[in-house]
C-alpha cells in the first residue's frame, strides 16, 4: 500500500513538473480562484491528460506552497465542474473535460482542433442512399433521389463525444476514401472544394441515447444525449449539407451570448 502511495506521488510530481503555475499573492483575486484556473486551462489544452494524477491536498500544497486549505477550494471547484475526481488511497484525478462550442457556423473538428483537444475520426458509413422525405426537403431534392450519407464518430483525447450523421448532394464532394474523411473536418474539405458557406438553419435539442448510440459513444443506455439538426448554404443559396448529430451531455456544451434587442 505505501508503493501505490508512493508511485501516485512521483507520477503527480512528473506531471505538475512540465507546468509552470504564475500565483500573484499581491492580487485581489483569490489564490485558490488562480490556482483553480490554471489548472482547468492546463486540462482544456491537454496538457493535464485525462487520468492524470495531481496527487493528495498535502503533496499540492508542499508543491505549490500554498496552505492546504487553498488547495482544498481550489480542487473542489474543479471537482465540482466534472473535471477533476478525488480517489481515495490515490489522490485526485484528472477526468474528461467537458467540450464547449460556440453556437456559429462552424466545424466539430475545427473547433476541437483550436482548443486543443486532439480530434480524431471513425468513419462508421459512407455510401449512396435514397433520399427520405426529410432529407429531401432540406436538400432541395426530389425524395427517393440518390444522395451521400456519412456518418461519422469524432472523439476527443481518444474518447467519443460524438456521432455525427450528414447527407450532401451526391456531385458535391469527391470522397472517394475513408482517410480523407478521418483526417480532417468535413466543412474544411468543402472549402479546400471551393465551396463558401454562408449560412445554416439549425435546431438543438435534447434525448436519451437508445442501445446503438449507447455503444458508440461509451455511455449507458438512456444517457442524456444533446442533437443538433443543422441544413448549411453555401453562397449561392443552394443547400450542401444537411446533417443530425448527437452529443454525450456529459463531455459537450453549447455555448452561445444572447444580445437584448432594442
Amino acid at each position: 500500500m505505501a508503493k501505490t502511495g508512493e508511485r501516485s506521488r512521483a507520477a503527480a510530481g512528473s506531471v505538475l513538473d512540465g507546468l509552470h503555475f504564475a500565483l500573484d499573492r499581491s492580487s485581489p483575486v483569490p489564490l485558490y480562484y488562480q490556482l483553480a484556473r490554471q489548472l482547468e486551462a492546463a486540462i482544456e489544452h491537454g496538457a493535464l491528460a485525462p487520468g492524470n494524477l495531481l496527487g493528495n491536498e498535502i503533496d499540492l500544497s508542499a508543491r505549490l506552497g500554498l496552505s492546504r486549505p487553498t488547495v482544498r477550494q481550489a480542487i473542489q471547484s474543479l471537482v465540482d465542474k466534472g473535471l477533476l475526481v478525488r480517489r481515495r488511497g490515490v489522490g485526485t484525478q484528472v477526468v474528461h473535460s467537458q467540450v464547449k462550442r460556440p453556437l456559429e457556423l462552424s466545424s466539430l473538428y475545427d473547433d476541437l482542433e483550436a482548443a486543443g483537444q486532439g480530434p480524431t475520426t471513425r468513419v462508421v458509413r459512407h455510401e449512396r442512399v435514397p433520399a427520405s422525405a426529410d432529407v429531401a426537403a432540406a436538400l432541395g431534392t426530389a425524395e427517393g433521389a440518390e444522395v451521400t450519407l456519412l456518418e461519422r464518430l469524432r472523439s476527443a483525447h481518444g474518447q467519443p463525444v460524438a456521432f455525427l450523421c450528414n447527407y450532401l448532394p451526391p456531385a458535391l464532394l469527391d470522397l472517394d476514401s475513408a482517410a480523407r474523411l478521418e483526417a480532417t473536418g468535413l466543412y474544411h474539405l468543402m472549402r479546400l472544394a471551393g465551396i463558401t458557406l454562408h449560412s445554416a438553419r439549425q435546431t438543438v435539442g435534447a434525448r436519451a441515447a437508445d442501445a446503438e448510440e449507447a455503444a458508440l459513444l461509451a455511455e449507458r443506455e438512456g444517457a442524456a444525449l444533446l442533437t443538433m439538426r443543422r441544413t448549411a448554404y453555401d453562397d449561392t443559396g443552394r443547400p450542401v449539407e444537411y446533417g443530425t448529430h448527437v452529443y454525450r451531455a456529459s463531455r459537450y456544451a453549447f455555448d452561445f451570448q444572447l444580445l437584448v434587442r432594442s
